[in-house]
């Protein structure tokens, strides 16, 4: 922040990044601050800068097409990121007041309009989930939102490793690193880097300012904002069999899927043929025995005659 102007250099904090609290003092709001949601500092709403947002370029203007990066690396990079979007429910939050949003640019400098990062996966509180409540994003332009990514998720590869575990250094005159922007510029509360190669997940959580790694106990990390955790799943996604990142709620149980609902009901109705076809068997063994009780009676006055007892009747 130079003279009440936005900047993004690397080792700087941006005005942009007072919105979030961190995470102690979130911790000690408790429920309150489920509620809440990183929103960018009363400076942008000031009348001057109001002025010049409507000058800066939009979300039409800042699509996420990038004709050097034609799509997405491989089909893990699709199946994950759908997993995250059907479990991803946080409880006090309408499904028309979160953003879940799968390798979408993300544009973060006023002064540099064209400069974002990419996500694998990342999820926005406190957004409605269409663009301006009736369109559908092609970016997620942080000068228009004006609400801060809630959780990143990058899935790694031997490619990106460096850059999405913070290793690399800021080249001069380019744009800061990605674990610059995530940590220092947005102050983004929650980032997970997960590895389909070693089935590693690493979960840093922002703290006094500086992503911090956490080992939670089964890997499992507890988001209080959203009341919803994150952690590995070992299952069957879309006939694949492997570990997941999945959301879990507060019971511990994994958030079903539609497939699971499909699932259920199948087997419901499988568990229902089964009932109907036990129960006709049923009657066809009654109505077997029936059967042979009365050739047996049959049997038995026809003995009784042919000695010249007549059976009571």
């Amino acid at each position: 922040m130079a003279g009440g102007v936005f900047t993004s250099g690397e080792g700087e904090v941006s005005a942009l990044a007072s919105g979030v609290a961190p995470l102690k003092q979130v911790e000690a709001k408790g429920k309150a601050m489920r509620h809440r949601t990183p929103t960018i500092p009363a400076l942008w709403s000031t009348e001057a800068l109001r002025d010049r947002r409507e000058a800066l370029p939009t979300m039409y203007d800042l699509p996420s097409e990038d004709p050097e990066e034609p799509g997405l690396p491989d089909e893990f990079h699709y199946y994950q990121p759908q997993l995250l979007r059907e479990t991803f429910q946080p409880v006090d939050y309408l499904p028309d007041r979160y953003l879940v949003a799968t390798d979408l640019n993300l544009y973060y400098d006023v002064r540099h309009t064209s400069w974002h990062k990419r996500p694998d996966w990342f999820a926005v509180l406190g957004v409605p989930s269409l663009y301006q409540q009736h369109d559908l994003r092609m970016s997620y332009v942080i000068w228009q939102e004006q609400v801060m990514p809630y959780l990143v998720v990058e899935l790694l590869s031997p490619g990106t490793e460096d850059e999405d575990l913070g290793r690399t250094q800021r080249v001069s005159r380019r744009p800061p690193t990605k674990w610059t922007v995530y940590e220092r510029i947005l102050q983004v509360p929650y980032y997970v880097v997960f590895s389909r190669y070693t089935d590693t997940v690493q979960y840093f959580v922002l703290t006094n300012g500086r992503y911090r790694a956490m080992q939670p106990p089964e890997q499992r990390l507890w988001l209080p904002e959203a009341n919803v955790g994150l952690g590995l799943w070992t299952g069957t996604y879309y006939g694949l069999t492997r570990q997941w990142l999945r959301c879990y709620d507060a019971q511990g149980a994994w958030i079903v899927t539609a497939a699971d609902r499909v699932e259920r009901a199948e087997q419901h109705v499988r568990d229902a043929e089964h009932r109907a076809e036990h129960a006709e068997q049923h009657v066809r063994d009654v109505e077997q025995r029936a059967e042979h009780a009365e050739q047996r009676a049959a049997r038995l006055a026809a003995q009784l005659k042919a000695l010249g007892l007549a059976p009571e009747v």
